[in-house]
């Protein structure tokens, strides 16, 4: 009997660190499902500038890459091409659907380079607020290995209510990508308590 009464308290105790776990962090993208939409039900995609100049692109596809190491899982892979005579800028956006990030205090994903294609080192992150109003912020020191990049909340100095957040993006540019062509990997786009 006391087995059993142990066993049971032992398994409520897992069950209950799980769920608490879960509340430290909402996954809005893992990609697993190779598809469209992201885990919050949000769209993504690519953008471009200027979709009329042939000489900047970006192009998605998802990768069995997957930051975790899942065998099942994916990634997306961004080609990116900024290297234009022209100004140029691109990147990838996703919809977040007026989600409630107030519970949070970091956006967290995993990043990695191409190694064969080439890479960009830094690029411009922006969330917007419900008002589609932009706050950026830089990541450097992209390598060709997965990696965890943390941005606390307080460095995105524009947005002032976090209860509703309507995008993510990522920016390529000819100011910051350096090679202004190559591609990288993105996955485990998540809110998090860090």
């Amino acid at each position: 009997m006391i087995g059993i009464l142990t066993g049971m308290m032992v398994a409520a105790f897992a069950f209950q660190s799980q769920v608490m776990a879960a509340a430290e962090e909402l996954i809005i993208a893992d990609f697993n499902a190779g598809d469209k939409p992201n885990n919050i039900g949000g769209d993504f995609g690519v953008w471009n500038k200027d979709p009329d100049d042939s000489t900047q692109k970006a192009e998605m596809k998802f990768e069995s890459d997957d930051a975790l190491g899942d065998r099942a899982g994916y990634s997306i892979r961004l080609d990116y091409d900024v290297d234009s005579p022209n100004p140029a800028y691109n990147g990838f956006w996703m919809k977040l659907n007026g989600v409630d990030a107030s519970p949070y205090n970091s956006l967290t994903f995993y990043i990695k380079g191409d190694a064969k294609l080439g890479f960009t080192k830094r690029l411009k992150i922006e969330l917007k607020d419900k008002g589609n109003k932009p706050s950026a912020y830089i990541v450097g020191n992209i390598t060709d290995k997965w990696q965890k990049v943390t941005i606390p909340f307080d460095k995105f100095r524009h947005i002032q209510d976090w209860s509703s957040l309507n995008e993510f993006v990522i920016v390529f540019d000819d100011q910051n990508s350096n090679p202004k062509s190559g591609a990288v990997y993105i996955d485990q786009i998540a809110l998090s308590k860090e």
